[in-house]
């Protein structure tokens, strides 16, 4: 049972941030109606378009990392594709935690911990992250174990950051992580690896590349939190 408590400022405890990694299936992969209905959509420019975008396309990219970074505690921890299906010292990334297995497993996992939270932290979780994580796990059969994209009004249950900075919509423009940790002053997340090397790495296996990204981009996401926390986020308490 959960043991959310309340903090002054009207979330609730323990926050913790999450983000996701995503890898589009192969083209050859899907099948012929499929294929011919994402070309057909208006929104495609072309086949070149939407294989390279396929890990934007719900139902058709599985998650191969989920990053988590627990506030109160300042300590992370990461889910990524592999084996063994445990917990185990994150020895590349010292002070944190890995947890390897197969995409059903990394999800049924992810579920269990969330279950326990109070507010979630994302960067458009609520566009994104959420709807990919709750499809695909009915795609394998996964119960989520909370909703991730509730009242978008609200804060309690799901803060994300990208509504708070947009103020929910009411400006024109949305802009990414990486652009406003660099005007608050944030280690950018950024580094060799972006979004749209994460196919690539893990057609060639190499997961321990996507969770050091993910877990690079999940600690962003807090610590934008943190310099928030007294100044925007209140508005929307």
């Amino acid at each position: 049972m959960s043991n959310n408590t309340a903090t002054p400022d009207g979330l609730r405890s323990p926050i913790v941030a999450f983000d996701i990694e995503v890898a589009g299936l192969e083209w050859e992969e899907l099948d012929e109606a499929t294929r011919h209905y994402l070309l057909s959509r208006k929104s495609s420019k072309g086949k070149e378009d939407v294989q390279n975008r396929l890990a934007l396309i719900r139902g058709v990219g599985r998650v191969v990392s989920i990053g988590i970074w627990n506030l109160a505690k300042d300590q992370g921890a990461v889910l990524v594709h592999g084996s063994g299906c445990k917990w185990e010292d994150y020895k590349d990334i010292p002070g944190t935690k890995v947890f390897r297995g197969n995409e059903r497993e990394i999800l049924s996992e992810f579920w269990k911990l969330a279950a326990e939270w109070g507010t979630v932290v994302t960067y458009n979780g609520r566009g994104y992250d959420g709807p990919v994580l709750m499809t695909r796990s009915a795609m394998l059969n996964v119960v989520p174990t909370r909703q991730l994209t509730g009242y978008r009004y609200s804060i309690k249950d799901h803060c994300d950051l990208m509504e708070i900075l947009n103020f929910q919509g009411a400006a024109r423009e949305s802009y990414s992580l990486d652009y406003w940790c660099r005007r608050f002053e944030v280690e950018s997340p950024k580094g060799k690896m972006d979004g749209s090397m994460v196919a690539a790495k893990a057609r060639a296996g190499k997961y321990d590349d996507i969770a050091e990204y993910c877990l690079r981009d999940t600690r962003a996401t807090a610590d934008l939190f943190q310099r928030l926390r007294n100044t925007l986020i209140p508005l929307f308490s």
